[in-house]
């Protein structure tokens, strides 16, 4: 669905990506793995076309975004949901126009339609009954899920996670994976998500890749990356030296 072919960019005399091939195929979940800062949440804003690459093609359903005008990708980023962070959620809007808000502006649905989606989608990430909530009442985890039901409710094809897991606690983060994990199940989606949880990644990719340096260090399933017995990879994955399993067991 989505292709990144000698992609490479820089801000200023940093070199953030270095001819980077990137391939993602229908219905795949897809992990970027790596240390903070080296790159991995702006491939994300190349694939929804927010940055344009200083060299290289990126192409969409085959279709290549430098050929396209901004009308056009926008079309194409209609296929696309972005789960933030932080849960981007506008702070001014309650959960329900939140968790609807792309519905309401990009969709010929009725007012049932849109409830039903909402209500749907709130069930569906733990949150049933929080409609009326403003994000101010809401926990970091709730916030994410939020984020998670509004993604889903535009029922977009494609969903990409920038550090769906990052600063929360051990409960939330459990509950996040666990969320990863039924949609791998349940929904036809493709799931890209950027993260450096090793452990959380590796249980639910389908595909891995290791941004270091502007370069991919690794692609490859996980049980590939696992046996991997490159230096490189084995530092990423393991900075004390301990064996795999003592790292699982340590955490």
């Amino acid at each position: 669905m989505i292709e990144l072919k000698k992609v490479s960019l820089s801000f200023g005399k940093k070199i953030v990506l270095d001819q980077v091939d990137f391939l993602i195929h229908q219905g795949e979940t897809k992990v970027i793995l790596g240390p903070s800062g080296t790159g991995k949440s702006t491939i994300l804003k190349i694939i929804l076309g927010l940055i344009r690459p200083d060299a290289g093609k990126v192409y969409f359903d085959g279709k290549s975004l430098s050929n396209l005008s901004e009308k056009e990708i926008s079309v194409l980023r209609s296929k696309l949901a972005m789960v933030f962070q932080n849960g981007g959620l506008f702070d001014s809007l309650n959960v329900a126009q939140n968790v609807s808000y792309r519905c309401r502006r990009c969709y010929d649905l009725t007012l049932e339609e849109i409830k039903n989606r909402i209500k749907k989608e709130l069930c569906y990430v733990g949150l049933a009954g929080t409609e009326k909530l403003m994000p101010a009442q809401l926990s970091g985890g709730m916030r994410k899920r939020v984020g998670i039901a509004r993604a889903l409710c535009s029922q977009s094809e494609i969903i990409l996670f920038d550090e769906p897991t990052v600063g929360l606690d051990p409960g939330n983060t459990y509950n996040i994976q666990q969320i990863l994990t039924k949609l791998k199940k349940d929904r036809t989606v493709t799931m890209v998500i950027v993260t450096h949880d090793i452990h959380s990644a590796l249980d639910i990719a389908d595909d891995v890749v290791i941004l270091k340096e502007g370069k991919f260090i690794f692609q490859g399933a996980p049980n590939v990356l696992k046996a991997s017995r490159d230096c490189e990879v084995r530092e990423f994955l393991n900075p004390t030296g301990n064996s795999w399993e003592e790292c699982r067991v340590n955490l």
